[in-house]
């Protein structure tokens, strides 16, 4: 049965697999097309719970415009 391994070391690994299969760019294009988003997320809920429907569908109609 496999040893349980540490984050640390499973980061290696796949940084090793991915390297061999995707070659040097590739791998760094693939780590970069994750995109964890930003801003904070527990601040910002606030302002879009305060609004009502009709403001929200409103900002929508003026952003398209």
């Amino acid at each position: 049965m496999n040893e349980a391994k540490t984050l640390n070391e499973i980061r290696k690994i796949g940084i090793t697999a991915l390297a061999k299969a995707l070659g040097p760019i590739g791998m760094v294009r693939f780590i970069q097309s994750f995109d964890l988003g930003s801003g904070d997320y527990t601040k910002e809920r606030s302002q879009w719970l305060d609004q009502s429907i009709d403001e929200i569908v409103d900002e929508i109609k003026r952003r398209r415009k």
